[in-house]
Order: structure tokens, then sequence, then C-alpha cells
């Protein structure tokens, strides 16, 4: 038995034909490897896994293959290629950022661009990682990098474009990489599974490539992982259960149960999910995931944006016919917000079963008011209690002596009233006292609650009480 080689290194693509997902890409090389004009600075940008670093390779060998190809691909005959494929090539270099990011690395860099290569054309420098140079480094590196020597070619490769300087990024041909799609990915491991003569189910292959989040060498490792577990055999059960992802049944069962208005059976159900060791908040976000999938499903055009299996497609066609579309819209809305409070909830559990409980009670008809009874359904309790309370008035200082003023004001201007309807203050007891008997209007109700002697007093004393009437009004 041979040295094992993992799958990311051993199905590692050697030519532009073999690169899988950036057709475009390795269309444009390959054209500037047949026409010659090549640039003096090449970046490659994009996420993990996705080919940048072996396209750089497969570039710089294309570019010195003493006999290219007719399609702009390297013979893999002459002696370029040969040293390139036996790693004994001294016109590619290889340069890790990410360790070598200081000023003197980079004038190390530049005494080696002097020296004209031994075998082929141009000397390749690649620079893999290279948003990890430092500030300095990077000032260092811009002369050589606008104006390097005619043999020199450089080819940077990183993850974080926007972590390079402008001044870099305006000196250099710029390729952005394309994440890896669903079916790419499974299609790949199709071809690596029947090489390896590993059986294997459609399912299993399209959960690992969801797994492996747009990244081909993710995919691969996570196939010989899986590929070790099953013992030659991929099922689907195998996969989720050594992956430890969650069953998608259990979404299509959530979801059904919810239509139903079914609040208990999706309680034990999501008991059973958290006992096996299942985060709440990754239930709900993949619970959300699901639902935006259904939601997709409703409509013909938007069918390709599911990146699942074929057979999973039709059960999200079928579950998607079964369910309202206002029902999608709002258990959307409230598990985003279930995902935005879940890091600064202290009860996460709780937080899972009550946004699970208001997705359960989104179809569930309103209740009809009734006085003295409570609602039927949780739909409306929620409602109640989300409504906005009223606020109890607020305390003022000085509030009693607000209110004595008040009164006092109000009842002196109604007494001041009273007398000036006098006509005659002199005989004013007997004038009160006969409009009292003879018109019951509202000034018999103030005579009655303040009294004939003391509205006399007071018409007495009307013109110290007009002088003091603007000490009442503020």
């Amino acid at each position: 038995m041979g040295e094992y080689i993992v799958s990311a290194r051993k199905y590692r693509p050697m030519s532009f034909d073999s690169v899988v997902g950036q057709s475009a890409l390795t269309t444009t090389l390959k054209n500037a490897v047949k026409s010659g004009k090549l640039a003096h600075a090449y970046l490659f940008c994009g996420p993990r896994g996705v080919g940048k670093t072996t396209c750089a390779r497969i570039f710089a060998k294309a570019i010195n293959c003493l006999t290219p190809t007719e399609a702009g691909e390297a013979c893999n005959h002459c002696e370029s290629c040969e040293a390139f494929n036996d790693q004994r090539s001294y016109n590619i270099f290889e340069l890790d950022a990410a360790s070598n990011n200081s000023v003197e690395n980079i004038k190390t860099l530049m005494d080696q661009t002097r020296i004209p290569p031994q075998v082929g054309k141009y000397k390749v420098f690649i620079i893999d990682e290279v948003h990890m140079l430092s500030t300095a480094a990077f000032n260092a590196f811009l002369k050589t990098l606008e104006e390097p020597p005619a043999h020199v070619i450089f080819i940077l490769a990183t993850t974080e474009k926007h972590k390079i300087l402008p001044t870099i990024l305006s000196r250099c041909q710029i390729y952005d990489f394309e994440r890896m799609t669903v079916p790419g990915i499974i299609d790949h491991l199709k071809g690596v599974a029947e090489k390896e003569g590993i059986a294997y189910e459609e399912e299993a292959l399209a959960v690992i490539a969801e797994k492996a989040d747009g990244g081909m060498r993710d995919a691969l490792s996570i196939f010989d992982q899986a590929a070790s577990f099953a013992q030659g055999n991929l099922t689907y059960e195998s996969v989720i259960a050594d992956l430890n992802v969650l069953d998608s049944d259990n979404y299509f069962n959530i979801i059904d149960l919810a239509i139903e208005n079914k609040v208990s059976d999706i309680m034990l159900l999501v008991n059973n999910i958290i006992a096996k060791g299942f985060d709440g908040g990754n239930l709900v976000n993949g619970l959300a995931s699901h639902v935006r999938n259904v939601l997709m499903a409703k409509d013909e055009s938007t069918l390709p944006l599911l990146e699942v299996s074929a057979r999973q497609r039709e059960r999200f066609k079928a579950q998607a016919q079964k369910c309202p579309t206002p029902f999608l819209y709002k258990a959307l809305q409230v598990m985003n917000q279930c995902d935005i409070q879940y890091r600064a909830s202290s009860n996460k559990r709780l937080l899972v079963e009550l946004t699970l409980i208001q997705v359960a009670q989104i179809t569930q008809p309103e209740d009809e008011p009734a006085a003295g009874r409570s609602p039927k359904s949780l739909k409306s309790l929620f409602r109640k209690l989300a409504s906005p309370q009223p606020k109890p008035a607020q305390q003022v200082v000085g509030g009693e002596k607000t209110m004595a003023r008040t009164t006092s004001a109000t009842r002196t201007e109604t007494i001041i009233a009273l007398a000036t309807a006098s006509p005659n203050p002199a005989n004013t007891a007997t004038t009160t006292s006969l409009q009292t008997s003879s018109t019951p209007t509202a000034n018999n109700t103030h005579r009655n609650a303040y009294g004939e002697t003391e509205i006399a007093q007071l018409v007495l004393r009307l013109p110290t009480l007009n002088a003091d009437r603007k000490k009442w009004e503020w």
C-alpha cells in the first residue's frame, strides 16, 4: 500500500481545463499565454479554496513552457514543465507573505529579481496571502512592482482584497474568483468518488457540498472524512451522522406542524433536537434557510436559486404548494428577530421556543372579542403583551401647591363673578337671597357651596380682590 495523499492534493488541477468553476478566468489566462500579451503583475482574489494558488501555479508553468499547446496549456514534456512537476524549478518562486511580511523580506525578493531565468523566458514570483504584508513592506514593494525587470512577473493571491493598498491594486491586473456552486462541487465529487471506487448517494454529496460553503478544498477534505467513516459507502444517514448535521426532515416537519398550529408537537420535536446536542441558534438559522428555500420554490423562475439535489428540490416544491406566501414572509421576519436577539439572550432555549410558538400561531385565526374571557390562542395573548401600555402620570415636584393654587384661583374667580353680578352691594344679602330662591341656575350651586355670609363679606372686599387678581393668574 502506497503513501496516502488527501484528495485535495491528489486531485489538484494540473491544467486550466481541469479547474472547476472558473471558466471565464481560465479562458482569459489561456488567451494571454497564446497571444504572448502578459502583464507584469496579476492579483488573484476570492474566497478560500476556489483555486487561486492552483491557477497561479498553472499559469506560471504555462508562461515558461517551451512548447505550449495551441489552446494555451503547458505541454508537460519540456524541460521547464518537467522541472516544475518535479518541484525543482528555479524560475518559479512561492513566497508566503504571512511569515515574510517585513521590509527585509521584500529587499531579499528584490535582489532575486535581478537574476535572469536559467530555463524559460520568465521568473515568476507567486506571493500568497499578500494582504499580510506590513504597510512598510507594501511601500518598499511599490517601485519594483511598478517597473520590474523585463523577465519578472508577479502573481499575488489574497482572500482579503480590501486590505491591500490602492497603490498596489492600481499596478495589477485583478482577477476575482467565484465561489463554487453546489452543483459544481457535486459533479466534481462524483468524479473523485468514481476514481476512488467509493459508492455514494447524491444526497450525501449534496450535504458535503452545502457544508463546504463554496470551497472545493473544504469539500474534498469533508469527503475524505465522510468516506473514512462510511467505509467506502457514502449514504445520506452516514454523512449527517459523521458531520453532526441536522436532518432536513426536521425542518420539513416543523413547517408542516406550524401550518396546522400544532404547538405541542413542535415543542416535542425541538426538545428531541436539542437533546441530541444541536444548538438552538443553529436550528433557527437552518429553519430560516429552509423557509427561504420554500419561498423560492413557489415560483418556477426562482427555482434555480435552490442549491440542493433534485430530490430535495421536489420536496421544496411540494411544501411550497401548502404554505401561504404571507406565512413565509412573517416566519422569516420572526426568525430574523430571534437571530438578532439570540446572542444577548440569557435564556436562549426559551427564546427559540417562543419564536417557534409565534411561527406556529401565524395562520391561526384571530379571537373574537368577548368580555370576561381570556384569549383562546397564544397569538392574541402575544399581541396584547406587545401592544403599548398607557404610561402612568408623571409626578411633578410642587404639584400639590399648583393644584392648591388652581383650586383657590378658580374659587376666587367664581366668587368675584357672583359678587359682581349683585346690583347693590349694600343689599347684597337680600338680593342674593332673592336670586337664590328664584333662579335655580349654576350660581345657586356656588352660593349654596360658599354661603350667604361669605359672599357678603367678599363683596365688601371686592376692590382688594380685584387688585390681587393678577397674582393668582400665574
